[in-house]
């Protein structure tokens, strides 16, 4: 009966295994891979206007355009009455609606604003004039809030604050697996944010993306602290599923639904409910106000970016009150924090790993293993290892198992010295180049104190 049963049980608790491994390794890929198909190709592959608001001057010709775009194209604009053309064009200035009408017969005048978004203008402007040109009128267009010299796309801004955006996070991921304290973490992240701020601000200067209102300098900060804070202060409640939450949030979520690349007027509902919840959109809703609106518009942006700060110096904060709970339990003294491992993004740090077993770090192959022998060929169990990186600094320690045999994984790919140490016998050591993909095997021949100690290759 045993020998019945046992061959499934393995063969079920390699598929076990084997679905693990698959699991570990490729989350973060069909990640990307579904969350750029539902939050890239969905929302960008046919840009449609939504709620677009447009003041039009006098109640009769807002009643009319209103039922005629109503019929035509329904749910696409919503038309707010002005009393008069220089009404409706203040409702442009004062960020009130995105476009204006003016219904006189003798010259129908659309004002736009550019600035909001080139691919906006373009569908409200060719929606107008389908409906001056069926009326047998010619439309003239206004730019009241044009994009800037070098800026003719009006996505420029969006790249600049992109960069920003996903520079932070990166950032995060980076410094985890330093061995700084949380301040120090913080602190550089602090400094990082303004170099990268001024340096944006200037590079979008110099090719002519923004106007000189160094006033944008501080918003482009708040932008880069308020993901890196959020993102930092997620670390010790999401661990090593922190890649995949950071690019979902200020990926996936937050460019499809900033108005950047594609005006959000234009993108499905739920990117349009976002829009004013994530930072990216926030900082350049504000950047827009403070660029080219005069100011207009820019209390809520900033209220929002704000409020993601003030998130992420809550996170961080709990995670300190955890991690010295954490500390006291265990009644040790404060120390940097211990790097968060990350298999998705990061190779493994230094480990040992049991010969033929699997590794934790989605089945690689031991890098560097071997075995030990005595004088005689018989296996010396219980030997220590110790590998050494080219600096002295002792990479990793572990011990022989019953067989004599000993493995490493996660060596970086340059010389290190393997140290080999047993009661009763002299130490060996030998120096080899583990190489990523490659098991090196390191065999070492204990002598008895009389004799020498022999690495045997």
């Amino acid at each position: 009966m045993t020998e019945e049963t046992s061959e499934p049980r393995g063969r079920g608790a390699a598929l076990t295994d084997l679905a693990r491994i698959l699991a570990g390794g490729l989350w973060f890929p069909l990640l990307f891979f579904f969350g750029f198909l539902l939050c890239y190709a969905l929302p960008f592959h046919n840009p449609t206007p939504h709620d677009v608001r447009v003041a039009v001057s006098g109640p009769q010709a807002a009643r009319e355009i209103r039922a005629g775009f109503g019929k035509a194209s329904p749910g696409a604009f919503d038309v707010v009455t002005a009393g008069s053309p220089a009404e409706a064009r203040r409702k442009v200035l004062d960020r009130d609606t995105e476009a204006a009408f003016a219904a006189d017969a003798a010259r129908p005048t659309l004002y736009l604003a550019k600035a909001e978004g080139a691919l906006l203008e373009q569908a409200v402007t060719t929606a107008f004039r389908t409906v001056v040109e069926r009326g047998g009128g010619q439309l003239t267009t206004v730019e009241l809030v044009p994009t800037a010299s070098g800026d003719t796309s009006g996505t420029g801004l969006f790249y600049l604050t992109m960069s920003l955006n996903i520079s932070a996070y990166i950032a995060v991921m980076m410094l985890i697996r330093a061995h700084l304290t949380r301040r120090g973490k913080l602190l550089t992240l602090v400094c990082l944010s303004a170099f990268m701020s001024v340096v944006a601000y200037l590079i979008g200067r110099g090719l002519d993306i923004v106007p000189g209102e160094p006033l944008g300098i501080l918003y482009l900060f708040l932008l880069s602290q308020a993901v890196a804070w959020v993102t930092y202060g997620l670390v010790p409640f999401v661990k090593q599923f922190l890649p995949g939450v950071a690019i979902t949030l200020f990926v996936l979520l937050s460019i499809p639904s900033s108005g950047g690349a594609i005006p959000y007027q234009m993108v499905p509902a739920f990117f349009r409910a976002l829009h004013p919840v994530f930072p990216l959109g926030n900082v350049i809703e504000a950047l827009h106000g403070i660029f080219s609106f005069d100011g207009k518009g820019v209390l809520r942006p900033t209220l929002v970016l704000c409020a993601w700060l003030l998130l992420g110096l809550l996170l961080v904060a709990l995670g300190a009150v955890l991690a010295r709970r954490k500390e006291h339990e265990h009644a040790g003294a404060a120390a940097p924090e211990a790097p968060v491992e990350d298999p998705a993004l990061e190779a493994p740090v230094p480990h040992a790993v049991t010969p033929g077993a699997h590794d934790p770090f989605g089945e690689r192959a031991v890098v560097l293993g071997g075995e030990v022998f005595h004088d005689d060929g018989r296996p010396v169990p219980g030997v220590f290892i110790t590998v050494l990186g080219h600096d002295g600094h002792q990479l990793l320690h572990t011990v022989t198992d019953e067989d004599g045999r000993w493995g490493a994984a996660g060596l970086p790919e340059d010389w290190v010295t393997v140290l080999a140490l047993a009661k009763g016998h002299r130490p060996a050591a030998s120096r080899v180049l583990p190489r990523e993909g490659h098991v090196t095997r390191q065999d070492f021949v204990l002598a008895t104190p009389s004799a020498h100690a022999v690495p045997s290759a």
